[in-house]
């Protein structure tokens, strides 16, 4: 099984709603033995509610800065850490989990996207209601490969293959 760099404690993953930094991320602490931290179920436990009935309820601009209050809260240490996909509109969130470790965005097309979304319709998408969910890709791409210290596509791989492509990628 492939090691981690000693230096290496905790890997933040980022990435669009079904690009799988749930699933990865579980992967990847059993491959580490790091912890896992799944911000969103975070957010769910905090609020009581689902992702989807904050944003019936508050708004998407809420939302996020429930977010941004959960992750910067988060004490990063030893962990692998699923983000929300909308994390990364926060700076300070951004900053926050580079200093605790590598970002790795997990890239995936809109072709592997969108049945994903499509299966889970009430996934609760952080973003204006009005915006589509190409737009929503169309927006965030950018900031993902901007705050990016390693990017892994996953179009074409499975999850303990993409867990192994993160740890060599970080060795």
């Amino acid at each position: 099984m492939p090691q981690l760099p000693s230096k290496v404690q905790t890997i933040s993953l980022i990435g669009m709603p079904g690009a799988g930094k749930s699933t990865v991320g579980v992967v990847l602490a059993k491959m580490t033995g790091l912890q896992f931290r799944d911000t969103d179920l975070d957010i769910q436990v905090r609020e009581g509610a689902t992702l989807q009935q904050i944003l019936d309820r508050s708004g998407y601009q809420h939302l996020r800065a429930i977010e941004q209050e959960v992750l910067l809260a988060l004490d990063p240490a030893r962990a692998v850490i699923s983000t929300g996909g909308s994390a990364v509109y926060s700076e300070p969130v951004m900053a926050h989990l580079r200093a605790a470790g590598p970002l790795v965005y997990l890239r995936a097309t809109l072709a592997t996207l969108l049945p994903r979304v499509a299966a889970t319709p009430d996934r609760g998408i952080a973003s204006p209601g009005e915006q589509s969910f190409e737009q929503i890709y169309s927006e965030r791409c950018s900031l993902y490969e901007q705050h990016a210290d390693i990017t892994v596509d996953v179009d074409a791989a499975n999850p303990e293959a993409l867990a192994a492509a993160i740890i060599a990628a970080l060795n």
